[in-house]
């Protein structure tokens, strides 16, 4: 849509408020409010903002930015009041002298977008976020409890999570997301929701849409919607396998090869050499909190060790299945990101480091076929050459701070946002006593 469309829809629509929307470094959502008559005026100048509060964003003395609406990001939030029915737009945010802000998550993506876009490719990705429904458990505090007692695929007429995720499905459809389906995930309280591939930027939007939406519709049924990777020992964690491909101008896949035997190009391989190569300072990005490598262990289903394979989802990099003839749906599906990423720097360092292995001609090991990695000691892994991702969020610091590629594509402003951000949450994770530590140590020290 066009500006005057937008202007349009918002009044066939009856809205009352547009939440002009962004992000910060970590992905957490921010928000300036306008009513319809200040829509024109946005579109032609902008809406000024103060940026000096925003985790990433500008110092004190350089704090004005200037927000600039997308409008074919417009939707209607179907969950507001409908007496004050409220939309959403995305928006870039601009320096004063007319720059894109370089702290910018969106905008970080967007510029990294350009360098296949000038070779007339586009990187498709379909994410698969996982989230758990949770009862409060008391007025303050929150101990989870799974709203239900499903499991993988499980189904049941009267199960009040499976209503819930109705209404999630509905709302995400009415949003523009090409929902495929929804589902129960292993753990109870586990939930999915899948929505059909777009290009990246479009994908990005997209998770960050699905996750308030989630959050906003549980809500209404006094439940709390978390992505947080491990919110219960001893169960599988939450994920988002991201699906990724290359497509050309005239929508040809670049990863198909009809004559190879996993049905992959040449650009394929490079591109999961890259992503192996780079996967240990990925990860910081991709898997970006202290909680994210509680899930990253061997036993439920994560990937844990770096390797590519057909099927086999012990491996980092799995190749899914695809109907024969069909080569639009070669793909190449990431399994270590989770859905405490922010997408639009997650989509980044996924691409850069795809393209490092097409650029150089990285050499894509042989893949780990009909063999579950989590079986191997450490000798036999060794042996094999498998590496494994980082076992802690500050282990992959270090290995991001010392990768010029992620941090490259990334770029130096969102990076040192991005470290002190990190950094601070290793050192408050590393001084907290937790209630394993009391049960283990209190009585017995």
């Amino acid at each position: 849509m066009d500006n005057k469309e937008v202007i349009s829809r918002v009044e066939k629509d009856q809205v009352k408020f547009i939440s002009l929307q962004f992000t910060d470094v970590n992905g957490a959502v921010k928000s300036v409010d306008i009513t319809p008559q200040r829509l024109p005026t946005a579109f032609e100048d902008g809406v000024w903002f103060d940026g000096s509060s925003v985790e990433g964003f500008a110092r004190i003395q350089e704090s004005d930015m200037r927000l600039v609406l997308d409008p074919d990001t417009y939707v209607v939030l179907p969950w507001s009041n409908p007496e004050l029915k409220r939309a959403r737009v995305f928006c870039d945010i601009y320096r004063p002298n007319g720059e894109p802000f370089a702290g910018d998550p969106r905008g970080t993506l967007k510029h990294a977008l350009k360098r296949i876009e000038e070779q007339g490719w586009t990187f498709n990705i379909g994410p698969e976020p996982e989230f758990f429904l949770f009862k409060r458990n008391g007025p303050k505090g929150i101990h989870p409890v799974p709203y239900d007692v499903g499991g993988y695929f499980d189904f049941s007429s009267r199960d009040e999570a499976t209503q819930v995720r109705n209404e999630l499905m509905y709302a995400l459809d009415a949003m523009g997301l090409d929902v495929e389906m929804g589902h129960h995930e292993v753990a109870r309280g586990q939930h999915e929701i899948d929505f059909s591939y777009a290009d990246a930027l479009r994908a990005a939007d997209n998770v960050i849409t699905m996750k308030y939406t989630v959050k906003a519709i549980a809500a209404k049924y006094d439940l709390i919607a978390s992505f947080m990777p491990k919110p219960i020992f001893g169960v599988n964690g939450s994920g988002m396998h991201c699906h990724q491909s290359l497509f050309d101008a005239d929508d040809n896949n670049l990863f198909y090869d009809a004559e190879d035997e996993n049905h992959l190009s040449e650009m394929a391989y490079g591109f999961i050499a890259g992503q192996l190569k780079h996967a240990r300072s990925m990860s910081a990005v991709i898997a970006p909190t202290a909680n994210s490598y509680k899930r990253l262990v061997p036993g439920y289903e994560a990937p844990v060790y770096i390797g590519w394979a057909q099927i086999n989802r012990s491996a980092l990099i799995r190749l899914p299945r695809h109907t024969k003839g069909r080569s639009k749906s070669v793909r190449l599906e990431l399994r270590c990101p989770d859905p405490t990423a922010n997408p639009y720097l997650a989509f980044t360092a996924m691409l850069a480091a795809g393209l490092d292995g097409i650029e150089n001609d990285i050499p894509c090991p042989a893949p780990l076929n009909n063999v579950n990695i989590y079986d191997l000691d450490e000798k036999e892994r060794k042996d094999k050459g498998i590496d494994s991702l980082p076992g802690s969020l500050a282990e992959a610091m270090h290995e991001f701070e010392e990768n010029t590629i992620i941090k490259d594509a990334l770029g130096e402003a969102i990076c040192r946002a991005f470290s002190r951000a990190r950094w601070a949450e290793v050192d408050e994770y590393r001084t907290r006593v937790t209630d394993w530590e009391v049960q283990r140590y209190l009585e017995v020290a």
